[in-house]
């Protein structure tokens, strides 16, 4: 049963609509967005659909099939600090959403993730397909980058995740068959079409059974562990570094980080290790895409996997594990960790030829080491898609 059916059910009636937001995958520029550096994004045919209808009240009734407990609140009596469940995404974004337009309308709603919860940006995702259905709600037309910076503003302010921007303009950006290549610094963008001479490929979905959130994880942390090795190497060079707050590792140059990375505390030098070398192949994975080769961009994809492992530390050990029986598995070109990397799922660029062989192989290896998450892991298999319709 999907969101419409059980709105049905809830009310008795139809929804008058549905929105979508799907999920995504960033094969190159993991944990560097916040940094402002540049990444590699696709929106994939999987996400959250919103059955809703406007409330005349003001009134949000919001159910999800994900969480248990329903919520309720007033677009004009945002609590001005996150409760704590599920639902201060739906908070955030409609108090972000009423600082800028004036609210008058609420919605029912039900709300349906596609997938399992954790590494696909689900929660901005949620999000954006709730912001779309409250402004059309109240008659608001939001532009692309106005969606993406609210979505960001949510997360940020409300919710309290250090997020950058990457999943949002994935989201929202993405075209089918089309690869996102975002300068997160001045918000300048690339889609660039997969070349003919591609071989084709699917994306897999591996999900370890350990979901996870990330305002409890260690995101935060290694966001503030960036801002410190940034301000510790304009320190050390002699340069402007403003406030804590402020920096960021795209402000360094790299001849900076090459002169003084040795001066830094190891975690900091790891966070900064991390940064330029994803920032690299960012960059030459955009130009591998441009190409058409493929190997390329998967060995690219495998060795930002490695550097989230080693550098950016981040991986518990049921992720690692998919992670390296992935690197020994033919037929997949290139793999990692999706999203954040604390718990969640594993992505991959397959061979739409091997997947059954993949899916048995990595199956069957995954449980033998972890038998207790047997009915808890997942493999699936996804496409590039088009981000939201606004």
């Amino acid at each position: 049963m999907g969101c419409r059916e059980v709105y049905e059910e809830c009310y008795h009636r139809a929804p008058e609509a549905v929105a979508f937001c799907p999920y995504r995958i960033s094969p190159l520029g993991a944990h560097i967005d916040h940094q402002n550096g540049k990444i590699n994004g696709l929106a994939i045919n999987k996400g959250i659909h919103i059955a809703y209808s406007r409330k005349e009240n003001g009134v949000v009734e919001l159910q999800s099939m994900n969480f248990p407990k329903r919520a309720q609140f007033h677009v004009n009596a945002v609590p001005d600090r996150k409760v704590g469940d599920w639902a201060d995404h739906m908070r955030g974004a409609a108090r972000i959403l009423g600082e800028k337009y004036p609210l008058r309308c609420g919605v029912s709603a039900v709300i349906e993730g596609t997938l399992p919860i954790g590494g696909l940006s689900s929660s901005a995702a949620v999000i954006i397909a709730f912001l779309t259905a409250l402004a059309r709600v109240n008659g608001i037309t939001l532009r692309p980058w106005e969606t993406i910076r609210m979505a960001k503003a949510a997360e940020n302010e409300y919710v309290g995740v250090s997020c950058g921007k990457l999943d949002q303009s994935c989201e929202v950006l993405c075209r089918q068959d089309q690869l996102l290549y975002l300068d997160c610094a001045d918000d300048s963008y690339q889609l660039i079409p997969a070349n003919p001479a591609m071989k084709p490929f699917r994306i897999a979905i591996l999900f370890s059974g350990l979901e996870r959130s990330l305002a409890n994880s260690a995101y935060n942390l290694r966001a503030d562990e960036c801002r410190a090795a940034a301000y510790s190497l304009l320190a050390y060079a002699g340069r402007d570094y403003g406030k804590f707050a402020d920096t960021c590792l795209r402000a360094v140059p790299y001849e900076v980080y090459e002169a003084y990375r040795d001066r830094l505390p190891d975690n900091f030098r790891k966070r900064a290790d991390h940064y330029f070398g994803e920032y690299a192949r960012a960059e030459q994975g955009a130009e591998a895409w441009r190409a058409g080769d493929l190997e390329t961009y998967g060995r690219l994809v495998f060795e930002s996997g490695r550097s989230s492992i080693v550098n950016y530390e981040c991986g518990c050990p049921e992720l690692i594990t998919l992670y390296e029986l992935m690197t020994e598995t033919e037929g997949i070109y290139g793999g990692r960790f999706s999203g954040a990397g604390f718990k969640g799922c594993c992505m991959a660029l397959v061979d739409p030829d091997r997947t059954e062989a993949i899916e048995e192989k990595i199956t069957r290896q995954y449980l033998q080491t972890y038998p207790g998450l047997t009915g808890r892991y997942s493999f699936h298999l996804c496409d590039s898609a088009d981000g939201i319709a606004l």
